[in-house]
């Protein structure tokens, strides 16, 4: 509860009379009196602070939310472990601000999380520098391309089908209106088809491509095989990864990538209703000069003291339009602090429990949800979101419908994003479900193959 202190009768008449004013609607003369409300606000009588906070809570309680519900969507959204201590810290008034800082005299606190940040994303990816974020994953996918074809002054880029959708639509959005073309390297069984990547012709001169790990599908792509595809057609390889998975996933240096992206939500941040989130982007050394947003560095002050400070500012109000390299937000500040808290407190050994939790319990479940007659699980090699198809006597719509009245969100709908994946479902596990979500799960569907006589058609 936020504290607030009410005005008396007394204290707006003085503040009216301060102003040369003597009634309250002589502050809104300046707005046309055709819009402005007329008659009283209907409004019921006043009641006392415990009454509305049992009413507010009465009405909450009638939500369904990840907290009083079997929840197992993703889709590049997820529901993972926050720790109390960082929304605590995140709200302290040195970082909790209206917008993102936005001058270039932050306070050194400001600055010195920007860096700790910046640095842990650097570990996490194995990257030699990182911005201080940008707007989400999907802008910092776009961004990363803009990167590529400003160093390799190609136009042409190379982005894998098996991408977020979502991610996409803004990479297109961003290359439609700088004259970028964009080709789609088709997938196979769940994963980019590597072996079209092989077979391109040099006709085309590409100045990146593009990957998720693991994919939108949630399965994990063959990197080292990309990677090496990619050098031979002398292009950028921008990996696009979900942070936490580099718990116990190699990291993207190991199979030579140039740029990685990604989301930081799983780190930290609530899922609120999908965003604010906030994007990373990393890069080898040599790329730096061509990484937009806010870079924090850190550096000694005139008496020799630890100092941190904005370097390479390369935004469009700081240089010439046609040298910027961006006009992104500054920075996600708040989020990007939410994750490094949450970094901080983890530690590696935290992510990885959490992730192989997680992974543990998609496998638990895939497995018992495989043996149920008209649902089977499409592709094997996932982390911990996979698909499932459905018996096409069960539209997958009604499906989710009935188990959304049951207190369970099974998934998400792919046929709408995913044509191809007709009647399947997206579903994610993580380390916030227990084994009673699972049996949840697992009852609902079976209960389901029974009340539809479903004969294991979708296997």
């Amino acid at each position: 509860m936020h504290n607030y202190l009410p005005h008396t009768d007394e204290t707006r008449i003085e503040m009216l009379n301060s102003i040369g004013l003597s009634v309250i609607d002589e502050l809104f003369s300046c707005i046309d009196a055709g819009v402005r409300l007329r008659e009283t606000l209907n409004l019921p009588k006043g009641i006392s602070e415990l009454e509305a906070y049992k009413k507010i809570n009465y009405l909450a309680q009638k939500n369904k939310t990840s907290s009083n519900s079997a929840f197992f969507l993703g889709g590049g959204t997820y529901n993972r472990f926050i720790p109390a201590c960082v929304g605590h810290i995140a709200q302290r008034s040195e970082f909790l601000t209206a917008y993102t800082p936005y001058q270039p005299e932050i306070s050194q606190g400001s600055l010195q999380v920007m860096y700790e940040y910046q640095s842990m994303i650097c570990n996490l990816t194995g990257m030699d520098a990182a911005n201080a974020s940008v707007y989400d994953g999907a802008t910092a996918c776009a961004e990363a391309v803009f990167m590529a074809v400003r160093i390799t002054k190609r136009n042409r880029v190379l982005i894998c089908s098996t991408i977020n959708p979502d991610y996409a639509k803004v990479i297109e959005t961003y290359c439609n209106g700088a004259d970028i073309e964009i080709d789609y390297l088709p997938q196979k069984n769940g994963k980019v088809d590597v072996t079209k990547l092989n077979s391109l012709e040099q006709e085309y001169d590409y100045a990146c491509i593009l990957v998720q790990n693991p994919n939108y599908t949630g399965s994990m792509e063959d990197v080292f095989e990309l990677s090496e595809a990619c050098q031979k057609l002398n292009a950028l390889f921008i990996a696009c990864v979900d942070p936490i998975s580099l718990a116990v996933l190699k990291n993207p240096a190991e199979y030579n990538a140039d740029i990685v992206v990604g989301d930081v939500q799983p780190l930290g941040i609530s899922m609120s209703f999908g965003g604010p989130h906030a994007g990373f982007i990393s890069c080898k050394t040599k790329y730096v000069r061509q990484l937009p947003g806010r870079i924090a560095g850190m550096t000694l002050d005139k008496d020799g003291n630890r100092a941190f400070t904005l370097t390479l500012q390369a935004r469009e109000q700081h240089i010439r339009r046609e040298k910027a390299t961006s006009n992104i937000c500054s920075n996600q500040a708040l989020m990007a602090v939410c994750a490094c808290v949450y970094l901080s407190v983890m530690g590696f050994e935290g992510l990885k429990e959490a992730v192989s939790t997680s992974i543990q319990r998609t496998r638990y479940l895939s497995e018992k949800v495989n043996k149920i007659d008209g649902f089977s699980v499409v592709y094997d090699n996932f982390l911990y979101e996979f698909v499932i198809k459905v018996d096409p006597k069960l539209p997958v719509k009604n499906l989710l419908q009935e188990l959304e009245s049951k207190n369970l969100f099974a998934g998400i709908s792919l046929e709408e994003k995913l044509p191809h994946l007709k009647n399947c479902i997206l579903t994610a596990v993580t380390e916030m479900n227990n084994i009673n979500d699972l049996y949840i799960f697992i009852n609902a569907l079976k209960e389901m193959s029974i009340k539809y006589e479903l004969e294991g058609n979708a296997k």
